[in-house]
């Protein structure tokens, strides 16, 4: 069994129009969101409701890195992310791709990253049905961090079908001010 975590990037700003999209910072609200869902992702692990992972690849966008940044302040440690090119504006055959290269010896995985690559990785490989999907089928929001259960023994076997979506965690559950606007 593999798990892998799933996180997009918390709510970036749009106030600078001549910024370039990779630059684009965190706004007041994904600043939350992430220190929020890192205190709900350590307090899961210390639980046991989430694997402890050493391995986290991220895109290495502004708001991607800042959002780690606030995942790491919420659960008070370090997360040592590899920054990868590769995830900023990806597909989600990239992103298997990458997965499929990941080391054996790691049980559990995070990706930090952007939409639509991340959904569409998620509706890839966790097949129709079930609340939770249809959930992240409506929308995958900003600072949504889902848990992937999948049942292969070595990260070369993803692919589609074979995961089981655990955990669909929105910044609205853990706060409604962290909803959407109205």
């Amino acid at each position: 069994m593999k798990t892998l975590t799933l996180l997009r990037h918390a709510k970036s700003g749009y106030d600078d129009p001549l910024l370039r999209d990779f630059d684009r910072p965190l706004n007041d609200r994904g600043r939350r969101a992430a220190m929020k869902g890192g205190q709900w992702l350590g307090a899961a692990i210390r639980r046991g409701d989430m694997p402890d992972f050493a391995l986290v690849f991220a895109s290495p966008a502004v708001r991607v890195r800042q959002t780690i940044e606030g995942l790491e302040a919420g659960m008070s440690r370090p997360l040592a992310p590899v920054y990868e090119q590769r995830i900023y504006l990806s597909s989600s055959a990239t992103l298997i791709e990458l997965c499929a290269g990941f080391s054996d010896e790691f049980s559990g995985a995070m990706l930090v990253g952007h939409n639509p690559g991340l959904e569409d990785l998620l509706l890839e490989l966790v097949p129709p049905g079930g609340p939770l999907r249809a959930e992240a089928e409506l929308k995958y929001p900003t600072a949504t961090l889902a848990r992937l259960d999948i049942a292969i023994d070595r990260w070369a076997q993803i692919d589609g079908g074979r995961a089981e979506l655990a955990k669909f965690i929105r910044p609205r559950d853990l706060d409604p001010s962290l909803g959407p606007d109205d």
